[in-house]
């Protein structure tokens, strides 16, 4: 899993916001466009994608982006 290509699929689960925005340092939650819903959106592509289950708390304790990947890669 390469940090580039969770950014992409991170960004993908958006349909208003710019992809330009995703960098491994934006804090996804100040986004206008972040909720609840695409929080299970980001779990079902991670569960898919990389075979990781997320929890709640692993998003709630992510400030950034690459906060998350690390997190993804540290139950891989």
């Amino acid at each position: 899993m390469e940090l580039q290509e969770f950014i992409t699929n991170f960004a993908n689960q958006f349909e208003e916001t710019d992809s330009s925005v995703f960098t491994k340092n934006t804090v996804f939650k100040n986004l206008d466009e972040w909720s609840s819903l695409l929080a299970l959106s980001i779990i079902a592509m991670v569960d898919e994608e990389y075979g990781v289950a997320l929890k709640g708390d692993d998003i709630r304790s992510a400030n950034t982006i690459e906060d998350l990947y690390n997190i993804i890669k540290s139950k891989k």
